[in-house]
């Protein structure tokens, strides 16, 4: 089969693979109708995720067709049409039984090395590294799904692809760092990031009450697209971004701040980014949470932090004095999809949103590797890559 495979930083190709096999038993293996580049796959090609090995298949926004089920999936049978969560879960654990599904404690076989950097290990994800599985990604002909039981969720109405392909990720995604804003009704909701994650975010605020949502960003295209949500729009690269948004609230901050960038920020050439780059460059850093700082700062006393922007190691010079004495909550997670899955597909089906607004272009997996740098680089409008292999 073909698949969109990384050899390295900044070298994406698409090549020949082995077609996947049955593993399991509660296994699947769907042909891949539709999958599409995440913003987080952008840091596997900048090379900022450790443990990738060449050759690795990407990708973690995946739908398409079953076409072979392993002995004691009782689930799924041959031609259901489904979407794949990027998370894989047993369902059995502690965490996926209390709805945690993203911390699973059996789809890791690489654990062990997660737990060396993190404490802890989360659950294995599609097409992210060795540190979270080595599994084979999405942006494929085909894809093997363990524990298809739990994770896929069948499209029985009849959307087409692109309208529940992002229930894999970015929809979820967004919605969660809505929700962990504990909208009531009548906030103002920051963001920082209006790439994909991003814009559900901002939609997402919108469908939960939020009166009023603040996108911070300096892409023309993707600014617009926030303003066609009704948010109003910060550039950061013509206005200082803490001085707007003390204006618009009246000095006291946003109800609620969403870090949806992470750890690759696109913020010029402030002095904190200065020194980050640096640390970075001899290796006494790996990541730049300016924006988590403006984030902090930002934000109304007693209000919170939701971060979904992926960050990969360790953070300097985040102003934890501020959270502190100003009692800020912080909520952040990578998201178990398969808790929100049912409700957003409702959703979908309510007409209350259509995830697709997002698409700026539809591709073939041949494509992808041209397609990841135009991603990359926020060339020719460029938000989000659909591809159907």
């Amino acid at each position: 089969m073909k698949a969109l495979t990384w050899h390295g930083k900044g070298d994406i190709r698409c090549e020949s693979v082995p077609d996947p096999a049955i593993r399991e038993g509660r296994d699947a293996i769907i042909k891949v109708t539709a999958c599409a580049i995440c913003g987080s796959d952008l840091h596997l090609y900048d090379g900022v995720m450790p443990a990738m090995h060449s050759g690795d298949i990407v990708g973690h926004e995946t739908m398409g067709e079953v076409v072979e089920i392993g002995k004691d999936n009782r689930k799924l049978k041959v031609g259901d049409r489904v979407v794949v969560p990027f998370t894989i879960s047993c369902g059995e654990c502690f965490f996926c039984r209390n709805g945690f599904y993203s911390g699973c404690e059996r789809t890791n076989p690489d654990a062990a090395a997660a737990a060396k950097l993190w404490g802890q290990s989360p659950a294995g994800l599609f097409g992210y590294s060795h540190l979270l599985g080595g599994y084979a990604g999405g942006q494929a002909e085909y894809l093997r799904v363990p524990y298809a039981d739990v994770g896929p969720i069948k499209i029985e109405s009849g959307l087409s692809d692109e309208q529940v392909l992002f229930l894999s990720d970015i929809f979820p995604t967004g919605y969660m760092a809505a929700e962990f804003c504990d909208i009531k009704g009548g906030e103002t909701i920051a963001i920082w990031g209006c790439g994909p994650v991003g814009q559900m975010a901002i939609r997402s605020a919108f469908l939960l009450g939020a009166a009023r949502v603040l996108a911070v960003d300096r892409v023309p295209e993707r600014l617009a697209l926030a303003r066609e949500a009704g948010a109003v729009t910060i550039d950061f690269s013509e206005e200082e971004v803490s001085e707007r948004i003390r204006d618009l609230t009246k000095g006291r901050g946003a109800d609620a701040c969403i870090d949806a960038v992470g750890t690759e920020p696109d913020i010029g050439s402030g002095i904190d980014t200065v020194v980050d780059r640096a640390k970075m460059a001899v290796l006494l850093g790996t990541d730049r949470p300016h924006v988590l700082r403006q984030a902090i700062q930002c934000c109304r006393n007693f209000g919170i932090v939701s971060i979904v922007g992926v960050y990969g190691g360790v953070l300097d010079n985040v102003p934890m004095g501020s959270a502190i004495n100003r009692g800020l909550t912080f909520k952040m997670a990578q998201t178990p999809v398969q808790r929100y899955l049912p409700h957003l597909l409702q959703r979908i089906e309510n007409g209350d949103i259509d995830p697709s607004f997002v698409i700026t272009h539809r591709a073939r997996l041949e494509d992808g590797p041209t397609l990841y740098k135009k991603f990359r680089d926020k060339e020719d409008g460029c938000i989000k890559v659909v591809m159907k292999p």
